[in-house]
Formats: structure tokens, sequence, C-alpha cells
């Protein structure tokens, strides 16, 4: 029922999953007979029955990546998950939003690098990056249309992650939208989302703190599988999201000659003492 559900049927109701049921029972009618009384219906045998899956969920990556994030969206037959992918190139300051993006969705990019650029300082951020870098922020399945307030925190992270080149975890998932001071608003459909959370394999949804409430909603084997993250800040959502960076050239040649140095006190210390 699962997989019928997941693979052939997107819709508020249950029409279509009735009508796919009745497709089901015609079919496996001819199989009645005398000797045959009773028919068994597998996910595998679906296929021949019903044709090629319709609706096919996005697999998502093991790796921790640079620039891309999990987000999550409802719509009218539940909730989805979104990625988010933001890539930094040489340019003039220009900033690309692509994916068939809405005007509120637009407005949480233009918040979001707003914030970054306020935090420059203490990201370790080149404080002129909105003028010499160009910023394409990207929501895959671009032929789908998208909106509402709940992106802020997942294109915040999503930048901030592609600026520094620290990867976000992959098995964290987020919602929420942000103000330009960097605090966390509240949502709507969280109990949608965070089904979609589960479906997918998330073990962590960074989520507002003011909707701890809307978690009475969510389905209990929702909350036995995925550790909830209340945020009322952007820095509790990073320090959640974003794995440890690894140490740049320039880190690594500061260790060394520091290492050079008290050497060298040391070896100094010992001649003296001579």
């Amino acid at each position: 029922m699962h997989e019928i559900i997941d693979g052939y049927t997107r819709e508020a109701g249950v029409r279509r999953l009735e009508k796919e049921i009745a497709a089901i029972c015609r079919k496996t009618a001819f199989k009645l007979d005398e000797e045959n009384k009773r028919v068994t219906v597998k996910p595998a045998d679906l296929e021949e029955m019903l044709g090629s899956r319709k609706y096919k969920d996005e697999k998502l990556s093991d790796k921790n990546e640079i620039g891309v994030v999990n987000g999550l969206a409802w719509t009218s037959v539940g909730g989805e998950m979104l990625q988010v992918e933001v890539a930094v190139l040489e340019g003039k300051g220009e900033i690309k939003l692509t994916g068939s993006l809405g005007d509120v969705m637009k407005e949480s990019a233009s918040a979001a690098v707003s914030y970054i650029r306020s935090k420059t300082k203490e990201y370790e951020i080149e404080e002129d990056f909105y003028k010499t870098k160009d910023i394409h922020i990207h929501f895959p399945a671009g032929a789908v249309p998208k909106d509402g307030p709940s992106a802020g925190v997942t294109i915040a992270t999503a930048l901030l992650s592609a600026l520094t080149g620290t990867p976000v975890k992959c098995d964290v998932a987020m919602t929420g939208e942000i103000s330009l001071r960097g605090k966390v608003l509240p949502i709507g459909g969280l109990r949608e989302k965070t089904m979609a959370a589960y479906r997918h394999g998330i073990k962590t949804v960074i989520i507002p703190e003011e909707n701890k409430s809307d978690l009475d909603e969510v389905e209990d084997v929702v909350k036995e599988n995925i550790r909830f993250v209340l945020a009322d800040n952007l820095e509790t959502v990073f320090d959640n999201a974003l794995s440890e960076k690894k140490e740049t050239k320039k880190q690594v040649k500061k260790e060394i000659e520091t290492q050079i140095l008290t050497d060298n006190s040391v070896s100094s210390r010992r001649i003296s003492n001579a």
C-alpha cells in the first residue's frame, strides 16, 4: 500500500488511490481459479500491473557537500524535500536566483545575503565578497514553481557553506524563515514536512523554536527516528548543520610557523642554560 501511495498517487484525497487499487483488483481477478483462490500482490508486482512508477523521490547524497542544504517544503499533497544549491564564482557581485522562485523566496534570499554580509568578520569571509563574487542560488526541478516563507534558514546555511568552504551535514534538513538580525521565524505545515524528512532517512531536523508546540501533531514514528533541534537564531542552525571545516593551507602554514617558533625558543633556553 505504501508503495502505491508513494509511487503512483500524489493528491490530497484518495480518489487516485482507489483507482489504482481497482486496477490491481481487475488484473488479479484473471489469476483466480479453482487452484489459485488467493493472490498476493507484492511491491515488485506493481510495475507489471500499474506500469512504471510515476513519482520518484529525489535521491539524496550520502556525503557532506559544500553549498548544498536539505530544505523542507509544504505542498497541497504533503511535505517535500527541497534541496538548495549555492555556487560562489569570481565576478562583479551579481546574485542569480534560479528554479522558478516566487517573490517571497526571492526576498528570503535577499535577507540571507544581507545577514551574511553583516557577519563577514565573525565568519572570516571577505568583506567585499558582494562586490567581487557572483552568487548563484538554485533550487532544482526548475519546472515546478516554488514559493513560501520557510526557506530563509536553508538559503543562509547554503550561502555560508559556499563562502567558507564548510561542508553541510547530509543527514540534516531544516525549515524556517529569517529576519535581518538572524532570528528564526515560525513556519506552517510542520507535520507534513517532518514526514518528508522521515521518508528520506533524515536524522536531524532543525525547526523554529516557536514551532515547539506543533511537535505534538508530528507522527510518533517520526519523533522516534528524528532528532529535532529548536532554533531561535541562525547561530544554532549553523552549529547543528555545518560539519567541521577542513584546515586551509593558510591555517596549516600558521600552525607550522608557530611550532617552529616554539622549537626555536626551547632550543635557545637550552643553549643559555648550558
